[in-house]
């Protein structure tokens, strides 16, 4: 049998010279037609049928195997984040306000190592590799779009297989968790309208900003008062915005959040309690208010069967590798969309080195 850990360890300075290149050219969502067009070459220069343009700018490639075996397919995500790189590093962003700040670039080289390992042992290989290098993952529905289309289709895969990099997690240590193991997520956003004024004659005016306040303090409840200790859940509100100057009660306030779940009662309950807490405090403080709630993605749930035996596959091939098995998070991924449709295993890799200060969490 091929030794996988030693040509990884061939090909290093190949994926370090590409994770280097795609971080210097960051692209967000949608907007990746750099890294899409490398991600092309490369699988075209190796022989893979290869489809670009897909949702965009996603990339479909198939390594067919000359004996009879399952579909697989491979997601790797492509976009980086609005976020201005202050690392110092040599491959430092060249984009001002754009980073990978995630890992995707560290992603899109993986996914064309293992593309490069596959396609030497085709001949050997049972079965077809779908690699699909998907665009805008980062919160705007770049799974969904691929899906619409027809990604899972022509040849439908019989499983489903992403990775992240993950720098909450040890070099050494890989998360292979059975079942839930990625939050479900939703956003909201609140508008309140009331009537402005002079901030000296408060008693004229309807203050929305009051409002705001107490349904900030008020959504806290949720969690601990609403949901059971035994379950999880995540109610943060991230963004206010009301006002432009010091003595003006301003005519509206805005606020949004996020919310994350496991289990569909929670999501339920979550939802119901928001409605709920966001009208019956408007109306307490006179004010109008308008609520959206955007039902983003379920929860990552890893097939037991095979996250088990992808588990043990990762300590008989990795040397001293450590399998953590219960590993949870309530950060989501749109990858859930994929797995909803075609049982899966999404794993996670650790990265954090302190001795070398690359500890700092995604999205810093």
């Amino acid at each position: 049998m091929i030794d996988f850990f030693q040509e990884a360890q061939n090909l290093f300075e190949f994926t370090r010279m590409l994770r280097r290149d795609f971080h210097r050219h960051p692209e967000i969502g949608f907007t990746e037609i750099r890294t899409a067009g490398i991600v092309a070459r490369e699988l075209v220069q190796m022989g893979l049928e290869v489809t670009s343009g897909i949702a965009e700018t996603g990339v479909v490639a198939l390594l067919e195997g000359s004996k009879p075996g399952p579909v697989v397919l491979l997601r790797f995500d492509m976009d980086a984040l609005p976020v201005f790189e202050e690392t110092g590093a040599e491959y430092t962003s060249l984009t001002p306000g754009i980073m990978h700040a995630c890992g995707h670039d560290g992603h899109v080289a993986i996914g064309i190592t293992v593309a490069r390992m596959l396609n030497e042992i085709r001949d050997d290989l049972p079965g077809t590799v779908k690699f699909v290098f998907q665009p805008a993952e980062e919160g705007q529905g770049g799974a969904e779009r691929m899906i619409k289309a027809g990604v899972l289709n022509n040849p439908a895969p019989a499983h489903t297989l992403a990775l992240h990099l993950w720098n909450e997690m040890p070099v050494g240590t890989v998360g292979f968790v059975p079942g839930a193991m990625m939050a479900g997520a939703a956003l909201f956003s609140i508008k309140l309208t009331g009537r402005g004024g002079h901030g000296a004659i408060p008693d004229q005016t309807i203050d929305p900003i009051i409002a705001a306040t107490q349904i900030v303090s008020a959504l806290q409840t949720i969690v601990s008062r609403n949901i059971s200790p035994m379950q999880s859940a995540v109610v943060s509100v991230t963004y206010i915005k009301a006002g432009e100057t010091y003595n003006v009660i301003p005519q509206s306030a805005e606020l949004r959040g996020t919310l994350r779940f496991f289990e569909p009662e929670v999501k339920a309950k979550l939802f119901i309690r928001l409605e709920q807490i966001v009208e019956s405090v408007a109306k307490t403080f006179e004010c109008q208010s308008e609520l959206k709630i955007t039902d983003l993605t379920p929860p990552v749930v890893n097939d037991i069967e095979l996250t088990t035996r992808l588990g043990r596959l990762a300590e008989s091939v990795v040397p001293d590798i450590k399998v953590d098995s219960s590993y949870r998070l309530m950060v989501s991924e749109d990858m859930a969309l994929m797995m909803e449709q075609v049982p899966g295993c999404y794993f996670l890799v650790g990265s954090a080195n302190p001795e070398k200060g690359l500890n700092y969490g995604h999205h810093h």
